[in-house]
């Protein structure tokens, strides 16, 4: 198998995790994520998150006021070199957000290192969301 399908079995790994996540469930993310204390995370609700320990606990924190999700990656683009790849691309979906819908499109990055022999995401960048972040706003102790 070559490292772009590598890449692309990973992303599947991914997207699976996160559509999990955005119906309550971030156990899986656990599995397709690095957990070293490099790994960043820029979430559409525009924090920045540093270090899986950080990393983890804000996909659980989402986890907890989502429901009913769904997101795919479309218009993927991946390039590898060593041990190191990225893809860019455009998220498109919907999830429910502490009892409100938000539509999700917005344009994604993508940072996968090979770590004994497996591809681990390292980086996730999304642009903001507006609808998100005023949810987010709405939820008492999480603004």
């Amino acid at each position: 198998m070559s490292a772009e399908d590598d890449i692309r079995s990973a992303s599947e790994r991914f997207y699976s995790a996160l559509n999990r996540m955005l119906n309550g469930d971030p156990a899986a993310m656990a599995e397709v994520w690095s957990h070293d204390r490099t790994v960043t995370t820029m979430h559409p609700i525009g924090d920045r998150e540093v270090g899986w320990e950080n990393v983890g606990k804000s996909w659980s924190q989402v986890a907890a006021l989502a429901t009913g999700g769904q997101v795919a990656l479309t218009d993927p683009l991946i390039q590898a070199v060593g041990d190191m790849a990225y893809e860019v691309g455009v998220e498109k979906g919907q999830c429910t957000l502490a009892g409100r819908q938000v539509p999700i499109e917005a344009r994604v990055t993508n940072v996968y290192r090979r770590e004994a022999g497996a591809w681990k995401l390292v980086h996730h960048h999304t642009d903001l969301s507006p609808a998100m972040q005023d949810v987010i706003r709405d939820v008492p102790g999480k603004s």
